[in-house]
């Protein structure tokens, strides 16, 4: 069927006023966004299947492997999460007896993450993140390769009016400071 720019398109049975014209362009676009969502969808199930981690707790955890203890600001920092988000997984990774929390000796206010051995194990036997496969894969693109994927992912939140909603460099479904218990979440 030809569309009025005379390109080839088909209908779709979207909800409104009669049938929607979709060119194959937008189909492949669609097809594509829905890859990206569902091989994320799957990732997180593995994870959490895995290590009952979600990748935010995750990234929290490798965090303290590579660097040993941290303040939570410094945490959130380098992962690019919000302090009080930060704050909440390390209060589930806590109840999980994955982190402890310690004072410090000489200011009190100040309190140090730490992985448990517990924390340790479940990083080391949690599957690949997503995240992980994505940023090798982006880091090994020609920075124009790099600039361009970047354009047209901002341009795709544009698309559908997601610009302005909160978002952190994590690729995981729901909300980031869920519990992989909560089946709310």
């Amino acid at each position: 069927m030809l569309n009025i720019n005379g390109k080839i398109g088909s209908y779709s049975a979207l909800p409104g006023p009669g049938p929607v014209l979709m060119d194959n362009r937008s189909n492949q676009a669609l097809i594509a966004l829905r890859r990206i969502l569902r091989v994320t969808e799957l990732n997180a199930r593995a994870l959490a299947r895995d290590s009952e981690l979600t990748a935010s707790q995750f990234l929290v955890l490798r965090y303290l492997d590579d660097n040993g203890p941290a303040l939570p600001s410094a945490i959130a920092s380098s992962i690019d999460l919000k302090r009080a988000t930060v704050t909440v997984l390390v209060n589930q990774l806590e109840d999980a007896g994955l982190v402890t929390r310690r004072r410090d000796t000489e200011d009190r206010r100040r309190v140090w993450v730490e992985p448990t051995p517990a924390g340790q194990a479940a990083r080391e036997n949690s599957p690949d993140l997503l995240q992980n496969r994505f940023e090798h894969g982006f880091d090994n693109l020609q920075e124009w390769e790099q600039s361009m994927v970047i354009a047209a992912l901002e341009r795709v939140a544009a698309l559908l009016d997601a610009e302005e909603l909160e978002a952190a460099p994590v690729l995981d479904t729901g909300d980031l400071d869920r519990n992989v218990a909560d089946p709310e979440s």
